[in-house]
């Protein structure tokens, strides 16, 4: 058996497994069948609540993830994550509860999706024009019945200096946005997504300085069960492995960008084939963001699209 890649064990380590629940049989039958096409007898899902749970200890002390050097060293680099950027979309349903409830969702709203120009979409260096925004935006998205309607959307512009760790940042948003902890992924049509930017920060043993460890990682993960049970990354070894029912349901990212990195840690596992799989897991996360029609700062910066 093939030992596990660098890569492999960044998106293995970076992958919440979120505990999952069984949706009530008289429930199943009001699923969005647009989104739920497949008749089942039991429906797993879980809570956004549950789901950024998993990010709580990662927030507060960094993931780790083992590394092994060109030298047959091994260290541990720990990786702290933030939330970059994501997009909820939900039924009629649930908005009509949102626009019924007490919550403060009519928030002002930035122009994101205004006439800007393209520079002015890429990241400002200000550290305080973070986009947020409930479903008051829906005017300037023209959204079908398969997309949904969209109940919240976040982008991070500041600098990472200038960033909370992700549960830290979820937890200030859900006091304005209580569907942040309260939605269930059967909820969220296919198009909703997150972006999780990880940052390095220590590595164990320390004492010197490994320009390969510098990199940071962006990844996106769907947060709807429309993609459950779909493999959408084979190649992620041990992300997609048979699981039993209950045991948790893995978000494994479907897509990735990188930025600083050198060297060849991160590429050098599989014969070669861990580069065919960044540039494969970065095509995706750029058509994905290309079909939505969302220009995300972060992955701009990654890329080298800056403003100036």
């Amino acid at each position: 058996m093939q030992s596990k890649s660098n890569l492999d064990c960044f998106l293995r380590c970076t992958t919440p497994v979120v505990p999952s629940q069984f949706l009530p049989k008289h429930e199943i039958r009001n699923l969005n069948r647009l989104w739920h096409p497949w008749e089942r007898e039991a429906v797993e899902y879980f809570t956004l609540g549950d789901l950024w749970n998993c990010f709580h200890e990662w927030s507060a002390y960094g993931a780790g993830v083992p590394i092994t050097l060109a030298n047959g060293e091994t260290l541990v680099q720990y990786f702290v994550p933030y939330l970059s950027a994501i997009q909820i979309f939900t039924s009629n349903t649930f908005r009509e509860e949102a626009e019924s409830g007490e919550c403060e969702t009519r928030d002002s709203y930035s122009d994101s999706y205004s006439e800007e120009s393209e520079c002015d979409k890429l990241w400002r260096w200000d550290g305080s024009s973070s986009e947020e925004g409930g479903f008051e935006q829906d005017s300037l998205w023209h959204l079908n019945d398969r997309l949904g309607h969209l109940y919240f959307q976040y982008f991070e512009r500041s600098t990472p200096y200038g960033r909370v760790p992700l549960m830290d940042k979820i937890t200030e948003l859900a006091e304005r946005y209580p569907g942040l902890m309260s939605l269930k992924s059967v909820d969220l049509s296919p198009a909703s997504w997150m972006a999780v930017a990880w940052y390095p920060i220590y590595h164990i043993p320390m004492g010197r300085t490994i320009k390969d460890l510098s990199t940071s990682f962006l990844t996106y993960h769907t947060l709807s069960s429309s993609f459950q049970d779909m493999d959408i990354d084979d190649d992620i070894e041990g992300a997609h492995e048979k699981r039993k029912e209950g045991e948790g349901i893995s978000l494994p990212p479907f897509g990735l960008a990188t930025y600083k990195m050198q060297g060849n840690v991160w590429v050098s596992g599989h014969c070669g084939r861990d580069q065919e799989r960044l540039v494969s897991l970065l095509s995706v996360a750029d058509s994905w963001l290309k079909q939505l029609k969302v220009q995300h700062h972060d992955f701009n910066y990654f890329m080298g699209l800056r403003h100036g």
